[in-house]
């Protein structure tokens, strides 16, 4: 029995040996040697199964069924962010490249993998008192009582982005013509505040709501359109930075896809007008399920005034918080009063990249979710809305989604 076992030992370590060679015995085994993928679990996203779904109007509203119709779709499974991104979490975004604007300044560079170019040295302390660093600060009469602080205007990032469907419908295009090169103001815009609400005293939520700890686990607001796509990129290149070259990359973090976010909305409850299932904003007990404006002007009934921590409230089905409420939240999708007659019914999507020079309506945007500032019609899963790509509002923030890889989790039928 034992020389048994040896021989079978033997001959697969020989079969194995022969899958290494070059040409394969003249068998078709694939190409070897290929990197190994276990799939990724991404710290705090929730997976989305893939489904079906009757997109539309979930409620009685006959007007607001000639913008969207009811149809039924299919979406592909996904990981979600569970909250919308936190002031802090873009507070990340901001502190590198506040960091890499400085490490240039001071010349903290190595050589590149490639030993012809440079890349930043994040290895090197910044010396804030450095005097090369003055030009990141207000300087004269910009200083404000004499306190040293850093100008957010300069604080641009260069990001990236390919135009697959430029690439797909024209022939024999360069690969250059599809790669778009931005570059983007990333810093929040805290006077949003003051400027969204007409004879309002919203000054101290404009210094304090960004930059004060006590906000820290609330949602960013006061980000537009290419700000939030900018940070997306920035996410995935830090990610990829941390897994290295031997890993395969998975896909890009982005925005979701109008409907990729309403299916993740809905929980996998078919034309539930709310994320948590129910016909009415309030449980039985009459307490109020979302951070949203109750009745006519009852800010405070809901337990919040203004923004409440991205957590507060219960998750829907799929373990995603606020996705009523809150802040609205922008999506991939550009905004058309007929998107629903003109998509395709298998991961339907409306986009377009406005230009600077293109008539107003056609950089509008689509957000979803309903804020803290709305009423429960805007609170809908179905409810569509929008808002110009290059504006900045004090109930408008974002959440990512990352596209799963392989066959839907679950899926064993």
């Amino acid at each position: 029995m034992r020389k048994l076992n040896l021989s079978i030992y033997a001959l697969l370590l020989l079969l194995l040996a022969s899958c290494g060679k070059k040409q394969q015995d003249g068998q078709l085994v694939g190409a070897q040697d290929r990197p190994k993928w276990g799939g990724i679990n991404p710290y705090g996203m929730v997976y989305v199964p893939s489904g079906t779904l009757t997109i539309g109007q979930s409620d009685q509203d006959f007007f607001h069924t000639l913008v969207q119709p009811q149809k039924s779709i299919s979406i592909s499974g996904f990981y979600m962010d569970d909250t919308e991104i936190t002031n802090n979490e873009y507070r990340q975004f901001v502190y590198y490249v506040r960091d890499e604007l400085a490490h240039k300044a001071l010349g903290h560079f190595v050589e590149g993998e490639d030993g012809q170019t440079e890349e930043v040295d994040w290895e090197q302390e910044i010396d804030w008192e450095d005097e090369t660093l003055n030009d990141m600060y207000f300087q004269g009469a910009d200083a404000y009582k004499g306190v040293k602080e850093l100008d957010s205007r300069k604080f641009v990032y260069e990001w990236e982005w390919k135009d697959w469907q430029k690439a797909a419908h024209t022939r024999d295009i360069k690969r250059s013509a599809i790669i778009n090169k931005v570059k983007t103001n990333i810093y929040p815009d805290t006077l949003c505040w003051v400027r969204d609400f007409a004879y309002s005293y919203n000054e101290p939520m404009t210094r304090n709501y960004f930059s004060h700890p006590a906000f820290d686990d609330y949602p960013v607001v006061g980000v537009n359109w290419p700000q939030a796509r900018a940070f997306c990129y920035w996410r995935t290149s830090i990610w990829n930075k941390f897994k290295g070259e031997d890993e395969p990359n998975s896909e890009e973090f982005r925005l979701p896809t109008e409907h990729e976010w309403e299916w993740a909305a809905r929980g996998g409850q078919e034309q539930a007008p709310f994320p948590w299932g129910a016909y009415y904003p309030r449980n039985a007990k009459g307490c109020l399920l979302a951070n949203f404006k109750p009745g006519r002007g009852n800010y405070p009934e809901d337990g919040g005034y203004y923004t409440v921590k991205a957590d507060a409230y219960f998750p829907n089905q799929y373990g995603l918080y606020n996705m009523s409420g809150n802040v609205a939240e922008w999506t991939e999708s550009a905004y058309s009063d007929n998107a629903h007659i003109i998509m395709h019914d298998q991961n339907p999507d409306v986009k377009y990249d406005a230009k600077a020079e293109d008539p107003e309506s056609f950089k509008r945007k689509v957000i979803r979710g309903g804020s803290w500032k709305d009423v429960a019609y805007y609170l809908h899963t179905s409810t569509r809305n929008w808002e110009f790509q290059d504006t900045t509002k004090s109930y408008i923030g974002f959440r990512c989604v990352l596209a799963f890889l392989g066959r839907s989790e679950g899926d064993f039928h």
